[in-house]
C-alpha cells in the first residue's frame, strides 16, 4: 500500500510514475524497497488514468449506514472504557481528515 501512496503522491506532484521515481519517494518515507511490487505497480498503472479514477471513486455515493435495533440502556460504564471509546473516536476522525 505504501507505493499506491507514493505513486498517488507523485501524480499529485506532476511527477512521471516510475520505477526509479517511486523508489525515491518510498526511500524518503523511511520504507523498505521491494523490487517486486514497484515494477508491479508501475506495468499497472501504466494502463490507468488515474485522474478518472480519482474523480470515479469521489464521486461515489457513500452506502448508507444500516439501522440497528436499538440497545438497552446499561446502568454505568467504566471510566476507561469511555476513554478508550474517546480515543478510538478521534483516532477515526484523524483518518477520515487524510481521505475525506
Amino acid at each position: 500500500m505504501d507505493y499506491v501512496y507514493a505513486a498517488l503522491f507523485l501524480h499529485s506532484a506532476g511527477k512521471e510514475i516510475s520505477e526509479e521515481n517511486l523508489k525515491k519517494v518510498a526511500q524518503a518515507a523511511g520504507v523498505e524497497e521491494d523490487d517486486v511490487k514497484v515494477k508491479a505497480l508501475v506495468a499497472a498503472l501504466k494502463q490507468v488514468n488515474i485522474d478518472d479514477v480519482l474523480k470515479s471513486a469521489t464521486a461515489a455515493p457513500a452506502a448508507p449506514a444500516q439501522q440497528q435495533a436499538p440497545q438497552p440502556a446499561q446502568q454505568q460504564a467504566p471510566a476507561e472504557t469511555k476513554e478508550e471509546e474517546k480515543k478510538g473516536g478521534e483516532a477515526i476522525e484523524g483518518l477520515s481528515a487524510l481521505f475525506g
